[in-house]
């Protein structure tokens, strides 16, 4: 139990020792603040309800969706916050929602974003082209739900090559788009900049995936239980929060625009998460440390997600290589063949790559880091059908598993 001599928790980015606020009289003098708060006393109120009202929305998070851990629900609260001063970062952090399957509740939780966001835009289907130009010097906070249907497939995520672009750059102040325009075919600037949330199954594109702060959803457990989410019933409590948050917030943006948080991570890492940290900065309390707690274990986890993903594809590499030497190293190999080879090799991770082992599509994604990909052939029998031909994997060969020659004997 905390007395009354203990130190009160620490807010970095705020001032230090600032005294309380509202004041308390002391009998036998002088009755204090004659003249109201202070900037620094009002700027403590603010952090008393900031800290209250992520509270409460972190609270109606985790009444509808099962995250995935404490710093999930920690990160998505503090990124539904920071949407409401956008004008004051420097960058647009992504939320990016994925899972590995159907029912982990991406949707459901993007629901509940889309009540408590900044000014809600909703891009099902949207041309890049109506994206941007929605996007204003105030901007909205973009929400794309089923992202993989734009970027599932290197077939499909070529068509949306545009929204990709789009969405990268618009993580960075003063990166706009132009587009000629008007009868007299004008150059005009649009501008990108603004936070978006996007939802799907698995992975998005690696440029997308960097610029985001990620919730890896995954399906609840039998004995994990949440409230249904009724539209009618169940936004005005959301909408309500969305108001406090800009009431809070909104007296803040010039002193958000001025904060430099001490951040656990660096780089790129750091500019997406800086205006989580930031927000929680404002809020004070418990947040501060919960911001830079979650910063510092999903980073770190998604820097190991990447050098999984790299360490992979090596691997993929090298069991190419195999596959190609079982066959005697013909020219081609036919995809079905060369997938039959590797899923059929228990020491290796393809087997249990999915349900149904490594898959073309898989496959095709991990090899596009390396510049490979499949195409119709003729094979034996005058047959046609996809497959990988031996030359188009000499040169990745040759750069991140090259084949060491065996030593020469030597005599004593």
């Amino acid at each position: 139990m905390s007395s009354m001599d203990d130190p009160a928790p620490s807010t970095p980015s705020l001032p230090v020792g600032a005294a309380a606020w509202p004041p308390v009289a002391v009998p036998g003098r002088p009755r204090p603040y004659e003249d109201g708060p202070s900037s620094e006393q009002h700027h403590l109120a603010s952090a008393s309800e900031g800290e209250e009202v992520l509270t409460s929305l972190r609270e109606q998070i985790l009444r509808y969706v099962v995250m995935p851990s404490e710093e999930a629900s920690v990160a998505v609260t503090l990124w539904v916050a920071a949407t409401h001063l956008q004008t004051a970062w420097q960058h647009a952090p992504r939320l990016a929602v994925v899972g590995p399957a159907k029912r982990c509740g991406k949707s459901r939780l993007l629901d509940v974003i889309t009540e408590s966001v900044h000014d809600p835009l909703i891009t099902v289907n949207a041309s890049a082209a109506a994206v941007f130009r929605s996007i204003t010097d105030t901007p909205p906070t973009l929400l794309v739900d089923e992202a993989d249907t734009l970027f599932g497939s290197a077939k499909v995520a070529e068509k949306n090559e545009e929204m990709r672009g789009l969405l990268n750059a618009g993580h960075q102040r003063n990166r706009p788009t132009l587009r000629v325009s008007g009868p007299n075919h004008e150059v005009s600037k649009f501008p990108t900049f603004a936070m978006a949330a996007l939802a799907g199954i698995g992975d998005l594109p690696d440029t997308i995936m960097d610029r985001s702060v990620v919730i890896r959803m995954r399906r609840r457990m039998p004995g994990e239980k949440v409230a249904e989410f009724r539209t009618f019933r169940d936004t005005p409590p959301l909408h309500a929060l969305r108001e406090r948050l800009a009431t809070w917030l909104g007296p803040l943006h010039a002193s958000a625009m001025e904060l430099t948080p001490a951040m656990p991570v660096e780089d790129r890492a750091a500019d997406t998460w800086q205006p989580l940290v930031s927000v929680a900065d404002l809020a004070g309390g418990m947040w501060p440390s919960l911001a830079r707690n979650a910063c510092r274990v999903m980073a770190k986890h998604e820097a190991e997600q990447d050098q999984d993903r790299s360490s992979l594809g090596i691997r993929l590499l090298a069991d190419v290589r195999r596959a190609f030497a079982s066959e005697g190293n013909p020219p081609a190999l036919r995809t079905s063949r060369l997938l039959d080879i590797l899923n059929q090799d228990a020491e290796t991770p393809w087997p249990e790559y999915t349900a149904n082992g490594l898959t073309p599509r898989g496959l095709q994604i991990l090899l596009n880091e390396y510049g490979i990909s499949s195409a119709p052939k003729r094979f034996h029998g005058n047959v046609q059908a996809r497959g990988y031909t031996r030359r188009h994997f000499a040169d990745a060969w040759a750069r991140y598993c090259p084949e060491h020659a065996p030593e020469a004997a030597t005599g004593d």
